[in-house]
């Protein structure tokens, strides 16, 4: 009987730890280009102005980054999914995830995952992103 109860409790708080994880999802929008910018001078501010901090901050506040998994590889990918190459962005971003994953210096996992996703297209992309705002300015 008890064994049952411990069960019940189990199964009724890994339901309830979906269901709040959904809902955190389902909530998450895609940035423009003007928010990025917003969030980027916060964080320069808060991180006085060093690269690594600055870069982790802002993919926190863009829902981008988590410290216990790293870069959100499906969220990011939604952001450039106009140049049809979601599922090699998705691995790219992956890959760099796990190769630089270091959990006890979480600024400089994000900054080395970044710079590795960003060595190559999908670095132009992001500039084309960010370019954006410039123009509307």
């Amino acid at each position: 009987m008890n064994r049952l109860r411990l069960e019940i409790i189990c199964w009724s708080c890994l339901l309830i730890a979906m269901a709040v994880s959904t809902e955190a999802a389902s909530v998450w929008k895609l940035p423009t280009a003007e928010m990025v910018y917003e969030d980027l001078e916060k964080c320069r501010q808060e991180s006085q102005e060093e690269d690594a901090a600055t870069l982790r901050c802002l993919v926190k506040k863009m829902g981008l980054w988590t410290d216990e998994s790293g870069y959100n590889a499906r969220r990011i990918a939604k952001i450039f999914a106009g140049h049809n190459q979601m599922e090699e962005l998705m691995l790219v971003v992956e890959h760099c995830n796990r190769m630089e994953q270091d959990t006890s210096h979480l600024d400089d996992w994000a900054f080395l995952a970044y710079r590795c996703a960003t060595s190559g297209q999908f670095g132009h992309w992001v500039k084309d992103f960010m370019s954006q705002k410039e123009v509307e300015r």
